[in-house]
Protein backbone atom coordinates (compact mmCIF):
# COMPACT_ATOMS: atom_id res chain seq x y z
CA UNK A 1 0.00 0.00 0.00
CA UNK A 2 0.81 3.74 -0.71
CA UNK A 3 1.62 6.01 2.39
CA UNK A 4 -1.46 7.91 1.28
CA UNK A 5 -3.35 4.78 1.58
CA UNK A 6 -1.91 3.97 4.88
CA UNK A 7 -2.42 7.05 6.18
CA UNK A 8 -6.13 6.87 5.75
CA UNK A 9 -6.40 3.50 7.53
CA UNK A 10 -5.11 4.82 10.56
CA UNK A 11 -7.22 7.80 10.31
CA UNK A 12 -10.11 6.26 10.15
CA UNK A 13 -8.81 4.32 12.88
CA UNK A 14 -8.54 7.32 14.74
CA UNK A 15 -12.18 7.95 13.95
CA UNK A 16 -13.56 4.50 15.17
CA UNK A 17 -11.16 5.23 18.50
CA UNK A 18 -12.47 8.29 19.18
CA UNK A 19 -16.15 7.05 19.06
CA UNK A 20 -15.39 4.31 21.07
CA UNK A 21 -13.70 6.47 23.81
CA UNK A 22 -16.89 9.14 23.55
CA UNK A 23 -18.23 6.62 26.16
CA UNK A 24 -15.66 6.49 28.52
CA UNK A 25 -15.67 8.44 32.03
CA UNK A 26 -12.43 9.24 31.16
CA UNK A 27 -11.38 10.16 27.13
CA UNK A 28 -8.57 9.27 25.68
CA UNK A 29 -6.32 12.16 25.11
CA UNK A 30 -5.68 13.12 20.93
CA UNK A 31 -1.87 11.42 21.72
CA UNK A 32 -2.98 8.64 22.91
CA UNK A 33 -5.66 7.73 20.09
CA UNK A 34 -2.92 8.76 17.87
CA UNK A 35 -0.39 5.93 19.30
CA UNK A 36 -3.00 3.34 19.29
CA UNK A 37 -4.04 4.30 15.38
CA UNK A 38 -0.43 4.03 14.59
CA UNK A 39 -0.48 0.54 16.58
CA UNK A 40 -3.22 -1.11 14.74
CA UNK A 41 -2.07 0.06 11.36
CA UNK A 42 2.39 -0.16 12.04
CA UNK A 43 4.72 2.36 10.19
CA UNK A 44 6.20 0.78 7.47
CA UNK A 45 10.08 1.17 6.89
CA UNK A 46 9.73 4.23 4.49
CA UNK A 47 7.37 5.88 7.38
CA UNK A 48 9.81 5.24 10.19
CA UNK A 49 12.14 7.31 8.71
CA UNK A 50 13.08 10.31 11.06
CA UNK A 51 12.26 13.75 9.28
CA UNK A 52 14.67 17.32 10.62
CA UNK A 53 12.45 17.69 13.13
CA UNK A 54 13.38 13.84 14.68
CA UNK A 55 9.64 12.86 14.12
CA UNK A 56 8.48 9.85 11.82
CA UNK A 57 7.24 10.50 8.49
CA UNK A 58 4.20 8.17 9.29
CA UNK A 59 3.12 10.53 12.32
CA UNK A 60 3.60 13.62 10.29
CA UNK A 61 1.47 12.25 7.93
CA UNK A 62 -1.04 11.15 9.87
CA UNK A 63 -1.49 14.53 12.50
CA UNK A 64 -1.11 16.58 9.07
CA UNK A 65 -4.50 14.04 7.91
CA UNK A 66 -6.60 14.51 11.32
CA UNK A 67 -6.99 18.04 10.05
CA UNK A 68 -9.23 16.75 7.88
CA UNK A 69 -11.31 15.28 10.86
CA UNK A 70 -11.30 18.90 12.13
CA UNK A 71 -12.69 20.55 9.10
CA UNK A 72 -15.32 18.16 7.82
CA UNK A 73 -16.38 18.80 11.74
CA UNK A 74 -16.32 15.71 12.66
CA UNK A 75 -13.66 16.19 16.21
CA UNK A 76 -12.59 19.09 17.36
CA UNK A 77 -9.23 19.87 18.95
CA UNK A 78 -8.76 22.30 21.69
CA UNK A 79 -6.52 23.21 24.93
CA UNK A 80 -8.62 20.75 26.65
CA UNK A 81 -8.12 18.24 24.26
CA UNK A 82 -9.63 16.20 21.22
CA UNK A 83 -13.27 15.43 21.15
CA UNK A 84 -15.54 13.74 19.07
CA UNK A 85 -18.82 15.28 17.29
CA UNK A 86 -22.27 13.96 16.87
CA UNK A 87 -21.69 14.40 13.11
CA UNK A 88 -18.11 12.40 13.45
CA UNK A 89 -20.00 9.93 15.39
CA UNK A 90 -22.48 9.40 12.39
CA UNK A 91 -19.53 9.41 9.79
CA UNK A 92 -18.44 5.99 11.65
CA UNK A 93 -22.09 4.47 10.26
CA UNK A 94 -22.24 6.54 7.20
CA UNK A 95 -18.33 5.79 6.08
CA UNK A 96 -17.81 2.36 7.25
CA UNK A 97 -14.70 1.35 5.24
CA UNK A 98 -11.32 3.16 4.68
CA UNK A 99 -12.36 3.76 1.26
CA UNK A 100 -15.57 5.47 1.91
CA UNK A 101 -14.32 8.00 4.48
CA UNK A 102 -11.67 9.06 2.26
CA UNK A 103 -13.96 10.14 -0.45
CA UNK A 104 -16.01 11.68 1.58
CA UNK A 105 -13.01 13.67 3.00
CA UNK A 106 -11.64 14.54 -0.15
CA UNK A 107 -14.55 15.64 -2.28
CA UNK A 108 -16.74 16.97 1.04
CA UNK A 109 -19.52 14.71 1.05
CA UNK A 110 -22.61 15.19 3.74
CA UNK A 111 -23.58 12.58 6.17
CA UNK A 112 -26.61 11.22 4.65
CA UNK A 113 -29.93 12.65 6.48
CA UNK A 114 -31.50 10.26 9.04
CA UNK A 115 -28.14 8.85 9.85
CA UNK A 116 -28.32 7.56 13.42
CA UNK A 117 -25.78 7.53 15.96
CA UNK A 118 -23.88 4.56 16.98
CA UNK A 119 -24.79 2.68 19.77
CA UNK A 120 -23.20 2.45 23.09
CA UNK A 121 -20.65 0.00 23.16
CA UNK A 122 -18.44 -1.42 26.15
CA UNK A 123 -15.35 0.67 24.60
CA UNK A 124 -11.77 0.60 26.53
CA UNK A 125 -9.44 2.90 26.49
CA UNK A 126 -6.18 2.93 24.44
CA UNK A 127 -3.51 0.45 25.72
CA UNK A 128 -0.42 2.22 25.67
CA UNK A 129 2.93 1.07 25.33
CA UNK A 130 5.47 1.24 28.15
CA UNK A 131 8.97 1.59 28.10
CA UNK A 132 11.02 1.44 31.56
CA UNK A 133 12.91 4.39 32.51
CA UNK A 134 16.68 4.09 34.16
CA UNK A 135 15.68 5.50 37.16
CA UNK A 136 12.45 6.15 39.58
CA UNK A 137 13.17 9.27 42.35
CA UNK A 138 11.23 10.29 45.23
CA UNK A 139 7.55 11.55 44.13
CA UNK A 140 7.10 15.37 44.80
CA UNK A 141 3.79 16.97 45.99
CA UNK A 142 1.96 18.39 42.77
CA UNK A 143 -0.07 21.63 42.73
CA UNK A 144 -3.39 22.59 41.20
CA UNK A 145 -4.16 26.17 39.40
CA UNK A 146 -0.67 28.03 39.82
CA UNK A 147 -0.43 31.36 39.19
CA UNK A 148 1.60 33.00 36.96
CA UNK A 149 2.15 36.77 36.52
CA UNK A 150 -1.40 37.35 37.64
CA UNK A 151 -2.92 35.01 35.18
CA UNK A 152 -4.73 32.03 37.11
CA UNK A 153 -4.26 28.92 35.20
CA UNK A 154 -6.12 25.36 34.95
CA UNK A 155 -4.92 22.14 37.00
CA UNK A 156 -0.70 21.69 36.70
CA UNK A 157 2.00 19.85 37.96
CA UNK A 158 4.09 21.36 40.51
CA UNK A 159 6.94 20.42 38.19
CA UNK A 160 7.90 19.37 34.70
CA UNK A 161 10.95 17.93 34.00
CA UNK A 162 12.69 16.35 31.04
CA UNK A 163 14.79 13.21 31.68
CA UNK A 164 16.89 11.55 28.75
CA UNK A 165 19.97 10.85 27.60
CA UNK A 166 21.24 13.91 27.21
CA UNK A 167 21.78 15.10 30.68
CA UNK A 168 25.11 14.80 30.79
CA UNK A 169 25.66 17.44 28.67
CA UNK A 170 24.09 19.90 30.39
CA UNK A 171 25.25 19.00 33.48
CA UNK A 172 23.07 16.58 35.04
CA UNK A 173 22.92 12.58 35.13
CA UNK A 174 21.41 11.08 32.11
CA UNK A 175 17.67 10.17 33.16
CA UNK A 176 17.42 12.32 36.24
CA UNK A 177 14.42 14.41 36.02
CA UNK A 178 15.28 16.42 39.29
CA UNK A 179 18.40 18.17 38.56
CA UNK A 180 17.81 22.34 37.77
CA UNK A 181 19.48 22.01 34.44
CA UNK A 182 16.00 19.99 33.31
CA UNK A 183 13.43 21.69 35.18
CA UNK A 184 10.89 23.32 32.93
CA UNK A 185 9.39 26.73 33.21
CA UNK A 186 5.94 27.33 33.27
CA UNK A 187 4.66 30.38 31.27
CA UNK A 188 1.74 32.65 31.41
CA UNK A 189 0.68 30.94 28.07
CA UNK A 190 0.13 27.43 29.95
CA UNK A 191 2.88 25.62 28.33
CA UNK A 192 6.17 24.55 30.16
CA UNK A 193 9.53 25.63 28.44
CA UNK A 194 12.99 24.88 28.32
CA UNK A 195 15.80 25.74 25.90
CA UNK A 196 19.18 23.57 26.01
CA UNK A 197 22.30 23.67 23.93
CA UNK A 198 23.16 20.44 22.83
CA UNK A 199 25.53 18.93 20.93
CA UNK A 200 24.91 16.73 17.30
CA UNK A 201 23.64 13.73 17.87
CA UNK A 202 20.82 11.18 18.29
CA UNK A 203 18.32 12.01 21.63
CA UNK A 204 16.04 10.21 23.41
CA UNK A 205 13.90 11.83 26.32
CA UNK A 206 10.59 12.12 28.88
CA UNK A 207 8.50 14.52 30.39
CA UNK A 208 8.39 14.06 34.31
CA UNK A 209 6.09 15.33 36.55
CA UNK A 210 6.23 16.26 40.50
CA UNK A 211 10.05 14.85 40.22
CA UNK A 212 8.20 11.04 39.74
CA UNK A 213 8.41 8.31 37.35
CA UNK A 214 5.06 7.75 38.47
CA UNK A 215 3.69 10.26 35.58
CA UNK A 216 5.65 10.22 32.39
CA UNK A 217 4.20 11.22 28.84
CA UNK A 218 6.47 9.61 26.22
CA UNK A 219 5.88 9.94 22.85
CA UNK A 220 2.10 11.44 21.12
CA UNK A 221 1.90 12.58 25.05
CA UNK A 222 0.93 8.80 26.28
CA UNK A 223 1.71 7.71 29.87
CA UNK A 224 4.56 5.41 30.31
CA UNK A 225 5.04 5.56 26.37
CA UNK A 226 7.54 5.20 24.12
CA UNK A 227 10.69 7.47 24.32
CA UNK A 228 10.59 10.95 22.47
CA UNK A 229 13.74 10.71 19.93
CA UNK A 230 15.64 13.12 17.71
CA UNK A 231 18.52 13.35 15.41
CA UNK A 232 20.23 17.00 16.19
CA UNK A 233 22.16 18.89 14.27
CA UNK A 234 24.15 20.63 17.33
CA UNK A 235 23.07 23.82 19.26
CA UNK A 236 20.31 25.47 21.10
CA UNK A 237 16.88 23.45 21.36
CA UNK A 238 13.46 25.18 22.77
CA UNK A 239 11.21 21.86 24.26
CA UNK A 240 7.23 22.92 25.08
CA UNK A 241 5.26 20.75 27.32
CA UNK A 242 1.69 21.11 26.88
CA UNK A 243 0.13 19.81 29.67
CA UNK A 244 -3.11 19.73 27.72
CA UNK A 245 -2.24 16.99 25.41
CA UNK A 246 0.46 15.65 27.21
CA UNK A 247 2.77 15.80 24.47
CA UNK A 248 6.21 17.72 23.66
CA UNK A 249 7.22 19.97 20.68
CA UNK A 250 11.02 21.11 19.61
CA UNK A 251 11.87 23.64 17.73
CA UNK A 252 15.62 24.11 17.01
CA UNK A 253 17.11 27.29 16.14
Amino acid sequence: MSIRDNTNRRLKEVLDIMAAGSWLEEKPNGGEVLAEATARVPFTKEESELLSGGIPRGHKNLTKATADLVKAGWITKGRSGWSITDNGLRATIAFNTVEKLADALSNGTLIPAGTPLPEKSAAKKPAAKKASPKAKPAKAAAAKKPVVADVVLGEQPASVGLAGDFGHAVGAENWDPNHPSLQMTLEESGFWQLTAELPAGQYSYKAVLNGSWDENYGAFGVLDGANHEFAHAGGPVTFRYDHATKDVLRAER
